[in-house]
């Protein structure tokens, strides 16, 4: 979790694009998905992050190939995803990547088996799309954290573009209305597409969120591998 300083600070870089918005990458883009992690990729994760590492990804990758197959309700999905990656272990950038502030991939989050709000945020984004949940649905989310004065990440959920969102959080198993989140106060959301922040509704490109380039570099390298 960040301060609210630091979150003034991510504010400040996602000012209104000028030149309109920019689009994401075609939608056949399969950055961050299970169906991306190569036999080598699992491989050097292995060695990076110990032997379990390995288990922890297959495993990854076959909830994601059976849930394919296993067709249902948007919200049931919402609900088993948020529970199923809110079990990897809340750690710290610092303590965990010996940076301040650092966006792992979702492979990186499952192999590790650590991340902090930002990391469960982003699993579960990419999991959600891969699955078959449209974009437009989903938002990564800063939000103010009141009970423990800090800034936060979750995901929401729309139903519809003007419907109140369901949240998910990796500090609740239960995925619910932001109505009953009152704890939450959202400042500002981004998607593979665009960027809002609350007091303005839209107002540009995630391209011109510096943490965002930097996970898609990793990305781009993961499918490289």
């Amino acid at each position: 979790m960040r301060s609210l300083t630091q979150l003034l600070v991510l504010l400040a870089l996602v000012a209104p694009w000028q030149g309109g918005l920019l689009q994401a990458q075609a939608r056949g883009d399969e950055r961050g998905f299970t169906s991306a992690v190569s036999q080598r990729l699992i491989d050097e994760y292995s060695r990076r992050f110990g032997a379990p590492a390995r288990g922890r990804l297959e495993a990854w990758k076959r909830y994601a190939a059976q849930r394919k197959g296993s067709p249902g309700a948007e919200a049931e999905l919402l609900v088993e995803v948020n529970r199923t990656l809110n079990r990897i272990q809340f750690v710290d950038d610092q303590t965990h990547w010996g940076e301040a502030d650092y966006w792992a991939t979702p492979a990186e989050s499952v192999a590790s088996n650590g991340g902090d709000c930002e990391d469960f945020t982003i699993a579960k984004y990419f999991l959600l799309k891969e699955l078959g949940v449209p974009i437009s649905r989903l938002r990564m989310t800063y939000v103010k954290a009141i009970r423990l004065n800090q800034a936060h990440m979750v995901l929401a959920y729309y139903p519809k573009p003007d419907a109140e969102p369901l949240v998910l959080d990796n500090l609740e198993e239960s995925v619910r209305p932001a109505s009953q989140r009152r704890d939450l106060v959202p400042v500002y959301s981004f998607n593979d597409e665009e960027v809002w922040i609350e007091a303005r509704g839209r107002s540009g490109s995630p391209k011109q969120i510096r943490n965002w380039n930097l996970l898609l570099e990793r990305l781009d390298k993961e499918m490289r591998t």
